[in-house]
Parts: C-alpha cells; sequence; structure tokens
C-alpha cells in the first residue's frame, strides 16, 4: 500500500512539475509585476508523525506582514489580483509538488495542519498526523473551506474516513474529483 502510494506520488508530482514549469514561471513573473516580495510563500505545518516542515505556495497575498493564524478568503483586501487567480484555479498550490517529490507530502492526504493548532488537537484530531498531509484530500473534494468548528469537524470526519479506507484507487477517484473542480468547477471548491 504505501510503497504503490509514493511511487504514484512521485510520478504525478515530477510530471506535474514539468508540465507546469511554464504556468509557473508567467505566474512569478506575474507575481513580481503586481507587488513587491517574494514571488514564494513558505509556511511551517505539520507532517507525519506531528513534524514541521516547510510548505511551499506561490505568493498570493500583500508582502505587509500579518499574524499567521489569521486565515484569509477570497475578496479580502490583502490578497493580490493576481492571486485571486491564482487560488481559484488553484495554481498557488503547484509548488507544494517540490514538497511531495521531497516526501514530506502526498498528493492526497489531509491537508497539513499549523503547528500552532497542534495543542488543540484531540484523539482523534492527531489520528491525522499518521499519514502524510495532501495536495488535496476527502474533504476538500467534499467540503468547501472550513469557516466554523462544525466545519472544522467535518473536514476532520472526511480525513478519519479517508485513512481509514486509503487505497490507490480511492486517491486516483479522489485527483480525479480534484481535476474536475479545477477544470469544470464540479464538486467543492
Amino acid at each position: 500500500r504505501g510503497g504503490g502510494k509514493r511511487c504514484l506520488d512521485l510520478v504525478l508530482s515530477l510530471a506535474m512539475l514539468v508540465l507546469m514549469a511554464p504556468l509557473l514561471l508567467l505566474s512569478a513573473i506575474a507575481i513580481k509585476l503586481e507587488s513587491r516580495g517574494p514571488v514564494l510563500f513558505i509556511q511551517a505545518r505539520l507532517g507525519r508523525g506531528g513534524r514541521t516542515f516547510r510548505v511551499v505556495k506561490l505568493r498570493t497575498m500583500t508582502d505587509r506582514p500579518r499574524q499567521d493564524r489569521l486565515q484569509v478568503f477570497g475578496d479580502h483586501c490583502e490578497v493580490t489580483r493576481v492571486g485571486r487567480w491564482l487560488r481559484r484555479t488553484k495554481i498557488d498550490e503547484l509548488p507544494q509538488l517540490w514538497n511531495v517529490i521531497r516526501g514530506e507530502m502526498s498528493v492526497v492526504g489531509p491537508r497539513p495542519g499549523l503547528p500552532e493548532h497542534l495543542p488543540e488537537y484531540d484523539e482523534r484530531g492527531r489520528r491525522r498526523l499518521d499519514v502524510r498531509p495532501g495536495l488535496t484530500g476527502w474533504a476538500q473534494v467534499n467540503l468547501a473551506y472550513a469557516a466554523s468548528i462544525e466545519d472544522t469537524m467535518e473536514k476532520l470526519r472526511f480525513d478519519l474516513y479517508y485513512i481509514k479506507n486509503m487505497s490507490l484507487l480511492f486517491d486516483i477517484n479522489i485527483i480525479a474529483r480534484t481535476v474536475g473542480a479545477i477544470l469544470f468547477g464540479k464538486g467543492a471548491r
């Protein structure tokens, strides 16, 4: 089970990085033309076993300092015009393919949490740390962003279902649904 998943991760992430390299380059240029600051946004996240790693994304917000715990969605004034487009198309997430290649993430799994949230995890929440976090997951293709504690609990239920039922076929299903959501607007966004 683990070897096939890792093989799928490597094949998909390497192929996607090669195919998306021109798009990533154009996105980087657009980010630099619109606002000061770095092209990449790097943040500590929780990985398997609760170890932290540095997740890499394209920067979608202004370069102003802000609180790490503040989640900023959609039309917030801190999100740049280019950033809104990158978020809507999920292109901002593509640099995380490097995290997949490094073995810190998987293509499919629960989204990585912030280290400062670890003390809030109960026993069920800590089960999310039994697997590598993913670029996409069962919760992401079924639910929108978690805006409330009830949404967060619902995402946890989907993540635990995924962990209990992990398989290559399940991963392929989730990947297909993710592509459908991005390209055709089908499923949760």
